[in-house]
Order: C-alpha cells, then sequence, then structure tokens
C-alpha cells in the first residue's frame, strides 16, 4: 500500500481584504470590500470578515454588497502588493518542502512526507509555518493536514480564519461520508444540483452511487467522484507542473441574456484569470472565450494579441470584438469561461499604460 502521505493545505484570510487592512490602519475591524466601486458595475473581489457577517462574499455584484452593508468601505485591487506577500508566503514554504503546489495568490498545497523537521509532525510544521508567516507578513493563515489533497483543502476551510484542523487516514472515510456535497472541494453549484437531482446530498448518499452511474453522469470525474467520498485522492503535490493554459469559468444561477451582462461577467472572469497567471510569473498573450447557450450549445472565441494580457489591459473592446457574430445578445447564456495561453517568463504584472481593466468592476 505504500506510505502515508502528510499533505499541508495553506489559505491566506481574506487575503486581499487582510493586506488592505494591514497597510491602512484605518480599514481594521470594519467591513472592507476589494474590488468593484459601491455604485459601478462589477463585482467583489475580496472582503473582510467583517463584511461577511453581512453576507456578502466574492463575485457578489457590488451594488448588491453596498444594499447590505452601506457602510462599507470600497478599495482598488493592488495586485503588485498581494504578488509581493504572496512571493513572501512561497519563500516561507520552501524552507520547510521543495514540493509546492502553488493554488493561486494565497493557497498552496506542500507534501512534507519525508521532512524530519519536528519529528516529522505534519501538524507542528503546519503551525510553524503560521507562525512564520505570521511574523514575516503579519497575516493569518488557515491550514489543512491530511493524508491527501482533497481533505486537507477541506480541513482548512473548517476553522477560519486563523485555523488548524487534521484529519487522520482513521478519520477520512467517516469525514467524508458525513460532509454535505455542496462542502466537496472540487464539486461546484451545477454538479451539485445534477447530484442533488440524483438523490445524493452528502458523502454518504454519493458512496451508495455506483461507478458505472457516476461516469454514466459525469465522465472522465465520475471515478473522481467515487474516490473523494470514500476519503482516497491519489493526486500527487505536483510541482513540476507545465502550464500550458490558465481557465476560469462561471455556471450561472440565472441565465443571461444581454450583451453588456456576458461583458461584465467576461471581465470578472478575466481577472481572476490574470491573477492566476501573474501568480505563476507568466504572461498570456492569447485568450480564448467559451460561451454556453440556455440549449447547451457551446462555442469558443479566440484571439492572440501582440501584447501582454495584464490587469492593466482595457478589455472591454476585446470582448465586444470576441462576441460579434455570436448569438449573444438574442440567446440567453448559461456558463461562461475565460482561458489565457502562450505564455511568457514574467517578472510580475506589467505597466503598460492601458485603461485600468478593472476601472468597471
Amino acid at each position: 500500500m505504500g506510505s502515508i502521505r502528510k499533505i499541508i493545505h495553506i489559505d491566506m484570510d481574506a487575503f486581499f481584504a487582510a493586506v488592505e487592512q494591514r497597510d491602512n490602519p484605518q480599514y481594521r475591524n470594519k467591513p472592507l470590500i476589494v474590488g468593484g466601486q459601491p455604485f459601478a458595475r462589477g463585482v467583489v473581489a475580496a472582503c473582510s470578515y467583517e463584511a461577511r457577517k453581512y453576507g456578502i462574499h466574492s463575485a457578489m455584484p457590488s451594488t448588491k454588497a453596498y444594499r447590505l452593508c452601506p457602510q462599507a468601505i470600497f478599495v482598488k485591487p493592488r495586485f503588485d502588493a498581494y504578488l509581493d506577500v504572496s512571493r513572501s508566503i512561497r519563500s516561507i514554504f520552501a524552507e520547510f518542502t521543495d514540493i509546492i503546489e502553488p493554488v493561486s495568490l494565497d493557497e498552496a498545497y506542500l507534501d512534507v512526507s519525508a521532512v524530519n523537521l519536528y519529528q516529522g509532525s505534519a501538524t507542528f510544521i503546519a503551525n510553524a509555518i503560521k507562525t512564520a508567516i505570521l511574523h514575516k507578513t503579519q497575516l493569518t493563515a488557515s491550514a489543512g493536514v491530511s493524508y491527501n489533497k482533497f481533505l486537507a483543502k477541506i480541513a482548512s476551510d473548517i476553522n477560519k480564519p486563523n485555523g488548524l484542523y487534521l484529519i487522520t487516514p482513521e478519520q477520512g472515510g467517516v469525514f467524508a461520508e458525513q460532509l454535505p456535497i455542496d462542502k466537496f472541494h472540487g464539486i461546484g453549484k451545477a454538479t451539485a444540483q445534477k447530484m442533488r437531482n440524483l438523490g445524493v446530498h452528502t458523502g454518504s448518499d454519493l458512496k451508495n452511487i455506483a461507478l458505472e452511474m457516476l461516469q454514466q453522469h459525469f465522465g472522465k470525474a465520475g471515478l473522481h467522484y467515487y474516490d473523494i467520498c470514500r476519503g482516497v485522492d491519489h493526486r500527487p503535490v505536483n510541482n513540476h507542473r507545465v502550464c500550458k493554459s490558465i481557465g476560469v469559468e462561471i455556471t450561472l444561477q440565472a441565465d443571461i441574456v444581454t450583451q453588456h451582462d456576458v461583458v461584465n461577467h467576461l471581465q470578472a472572469l478575466l481577472k481572476k484569470a490574470v491573477l492566476k497567471v501573474a501568480e505563476k510569473q507568466l504572461s498570456a498573450y492569447a485568450i480564448t472565450v467559451k460561451i454556453k447557450y440556455y440549449d447547451f450549445i457551446q462555442i469558443t472565441r479566440s484571439r492572440t494579441l501582440t501584447q501582454a494580457i495584464t490587469p492593466v489591459l482595457s478589455a472591454h473592446h476585446l470582448f465586444e470584438d470576441l462576441l460579434k457574430n455570436t448569438d449573444v445578445g438574442r440567446r440567453s447564456v448559461r456558463l461562461l469561461g475565460i482561458t489565457l495561453s502562450s505564455f511568457k517568463h514574467s517578472s510580475g504584472l506589467q505597466h503598460a499604460q492601458q485603461i485600468d481593466l478593472f476601472d468597471n468592476l
């Protein structure tokens, strides 16, 4: 069977908002929203825990966030600052292990199976990493410790903020069985609803579905779902992954019709994709837009640009151009996606003199 792995998932707490509160004392202990402005079309990129008490969350329209909490402070993102902190955190990880898989600016998986520090205790190592992050950045992180990536990710979310949670091999199967299906990392809203339609509401329900049926309904992902509800996840912490493309997508809670709404959603998705690219110190020169209509007909439109796709790229006209000769505006849309590719190595975010992509967010 092989030795049991020791996996840590580190997730910074309310990362963008926490950096802003650290750097601006007047924002501390107040509801803070990073992203869209209160009277503009756009979305919340991140919010402080004080704002979350009002029901505000990331990707929420800024106008709704303002209605929920009119006294909230709205600030524009400072991506260079977040990247600097992310690099500091990455340097701390490297002091403990060289098997690191960054997921985004503010989270990563670490394999500490062969690390002898702290008598090889992954829990002690995770606590030491949290302490080092706090000392170096004045920011808190939450850590999940387990024998695979799936459970480590789930564990890091349990005691947020500033949490540390361990799921042992003895606990893994039972823990997964008791987990509500919408708490399974990797199962989004649309898939969770599809599972509920099959009578699946918990990991235990999922465990009762035959592998063949899961594969029939969910394709290749069926095997992964079959495994994780049993506390099984063989995926390695992969620090040598060659990145050829980075994509994000959203299945909309309600279909949208107007081109204006489609472009707004695409801008929000592009923001997320650009951050993922920048976090890997890459620049992308090609963009692909994916559109799935209400009837599940799917199309893609791509462009390769002469300049890097960065947060200061004006994207509004680019999207309007990409949407020409499509049925956007005439047929309702249920899913949107952005994929960036054609990468070159970069020293971080570029500073071209274009209109800020996020002015309208």
